[in-house]
């Protein structure tokens, strides 16, 4: 059984995990909710992760994907990897500019 990560954003600033567990809940086994917050204030960042098996979070996503929280419709869709990319290695590979060709 495959396990999905799903993106859920537009939360309302006061949403807790426990919340999201038991929303995400009803469409399967929630395996980890994680809400994003701040560093400096800690006040959320209006978005988090759920992860459950495939199948529940597609039923999952289908049904919650615009479904209105305290009046913010959720937006819910598969997470995307993350890269990390140090400032080095995206210095190195960004192009380098074209000269413009100014011939007639």
């Amino acid at each position: 059984m495959a396990i999905i990560t799903l993106y859920v954003g537009n939360l309302p600033w006061e949403t807790v995990p426990t919340e999201l567990e038991q929303i995400f809940g009803e469409y399967g086994a929630v395996e980890a909710v994680r809400i994003i917050r701040d560093h400096e204030s800690g006040r959320s960042r209006g978005f988090g992760f759920v992860v459950m098996a495939e199948e529940a979070a597609l039923r999952a996503q289908a049904r919650i994907n615009g479904a209105k929280l305290r009046g913010r419709a959720l937006v819910v869709s598969p997470a995307k990897e993350r890269i990390e990319i140090s400032e080095k290695e995206l210095s190195a590979e960004a192009p380098h500019e074209a000269q413009a060709d100014t011939s007639l």
